[in-house]
This record gives C-alpha cells, structure tokens and sequence, in this order.
C-alpha cells in the first residue's frame, strides 16, 4: 500500500470513529438524537473535508499555500458543522 492510499484509508477511518461518538452516546443519553440523515450529512462533511485536505496534500507544492488551505477548509468545515448545529448564520438549514 502506497503512502497516498494509507493516508486516504486513514481519512476514512477518522471519519468513520468520529461518527461513532455520537452513535454510542445516543446508548447513554437522551441528549443525543440523531438521525439516519444526520450520521449521513456529518458523514459527507468529515469525509469530503478530508479528501479535500488530502487534493490539497497531493497537488499544492508549496507549503505555505497547501497549510493556508487546509486551514480554510477546516474553517469552512466548522462553520457548516455550527451553522447545521445551532443556526449561526440564521439560514434555513440552520439548527434549532
């Protein structure tokens, strides 16, 4: 296996633990109710985060340019996980 394709199985892997905090607290709680669509959106958000980063990691040679990209997608990443949580921004799609 290739370094390229270790780092996309462990992309996938990180994704995949992270679904399953929520997962097992919803066996612990009632504050934790999530939905099939919600382990979905989540799912395609961490996942498409982290082959973004991983386009990024492969194709950008400078590494000024490739960190100030990451950093704006984590960015990205986290407003959207916020603004689907609680409603930051006041968009439809926001929580609540």
């Amino acid at each position: 296996m290739t370094m390229q394709n270790k780092r996309l199985f462990i992309i996938l892997l990180i994704s995949l633990s992270l679904l399953l905090i929520p997962l097992v607290a919803m066996s612990f709680t009632d504050a934790i109710n999530w939905t099939i669509a919600d382990f979905i959106i989540a799912g395609s958000l961490l996942i498409g985060t982290g082959l973004t980063s991983e386009i990024v990691m492969r194709k950008i040679k400078n590494i000024n340019y490739k960190v100030g990209l990451i950093v704006v997608i984590l960015i990205i990443l986290i407003l959207t996980w916020i603004e689907l949580a609680v409603g930051i921004f006041g968009t439809p799609f926001g929580g609540n």
